[in-house]
């Protein structure tokens, strides 16, 4: 019987431990960015020794699995599902580009530095893709339903999904409502 609960504390302590790896992979992309986080830099600060991080995660592509799904489920992106009963263009528009502006705004320390290291970073890149790609491309593909099919328009909604020009939006004093409602008229050439 005292096996038993021992070798479920050692499962518990060896997930906290995991848990903690993948907490301090995440606060370091955040600051530092994936590409400047080294493996000693997480053992580091998740305080275990490298043969313990490297017999939880073998490599930085494992990591970086962990480290990026555990970051997309505390902070998931928009459901685009959720827009589909909004017929209305203006009220589709406006209410996806908010969410999305909204979402911006809880992840752009993380996004900053990881968009900035997927220009150079192949292993940055391949995650940002395999975790954002979906929903963005859903995201894009429900707004762009209800977008007139001028020729502006589209490239209109591009540079609204676009990160960076959120954040030139943000620069510019507007609150996420109110670059939301700028871009929608833009799209929407009102």
């Amino acid at each position: 019987m005292t096996r038993k609960y021992e070798l479920k504390r050692r499962a518990e302590r060896q997930q906290q431990t995991r848990r903690r790896i993948v907490e301090a992979a995440i606060e370091l992309h955040r600051t530092k960015g994936p590409a400047r986080t080294t493996m000693s830099d997480v053992a580091r600060l998740a305080g275990v020794q490298r043969h313990t991080l490297y017999r939880h995660f073998p490599d930085e592509r494992e990591l970086g699995l962990a480290c990026s799904g555990l970051h997309f489920e505390t902070n998931p992106p928009p459901d685009a599902a959720d827009w589909l009963h909004l017929d209305d263009p203006d009220d589709r528009l406006r209410r996806g580009l908010t969410e999305v502006y909204d979402w911006y705004a809880r992840v752009e320390d993380m996004f900053s530095c990881v968009l900035r290291d997927a220009e150079f970073h192949p292993l940055t890149r391949e995650l940002l893709e395999l975790r954002g790609g979906p929903p963005m491309r859903a995201i894009r593909s429900t707004l762009a339903d209800v977008v007139p099919h001028r020729k502006g328009s589209v490239a209109a909604l591009d540079l609204a999904l676009d990160f960076h020009g959120w954040q030139r939006l943000r620069t510019s004093g507007l609150s996420n409502a109110e670059a939301a409602e700028t871009m929608a008229r833009a799209i929407l050439c009102q």
